[in-house]
């Protein structure tokens, strides 16, 4: 079983940055594929990132490539979100997530433990 609580978030100007962490108080997160999703007042959680057991592999939505980066450190049952290029649309409340899928996985359902997310603030 992992237990999650995120940490990081704040409030940032437009093009700052922000790293996000999740640690697990669990022993078996490498076990885990990990993900990291939004959701903005009035819409639905939408998935930001995903990061495989081992780190490998790693996906991302097409509306923060090349601006956010994912990691973990197994050893340290953490994984981050680094949140270059901020703009204001990322604005939302920021969840981690573990999943047993085989893969990195966008989709909400195939994740099983969440955290009670942090709030990212970016102003324009």
């Amino acid at each position: 079983q992992v237990q999650l609580v995120e940490s990081g978030g704040g409030l940032v100007q437009a093009g700052g940055s922000l790293r996000l962490s999740c640690a697990d108080s669990g022993r078996t997160f490498s076990n885990y594929v990990m993900g990291w999703f939004r959701q903005a007042p009035g819409k639905e959680r939408e998935f930001v990132s995903g990061i495989s057991r081992g780190g490998i592999s790693t996906d991302y939505a097409d509306s923060v490539k090349g601006r956010f980066t994912i990691s973990r450190d197994n050893a340290k049952n953490t994984v981050y979100l680094r949140m270059n290029s901020l703009k204001p649309e990322d604005t939302a409340v920021y969840y981690c997530a573990a999943g047993r899928t085989a893969v990195v996985s966008a989709q909400s359902r195939d994740y099983d433990s969440w955290g009670q997310g942090t709030q990212v603030t970016v102003s324009s």
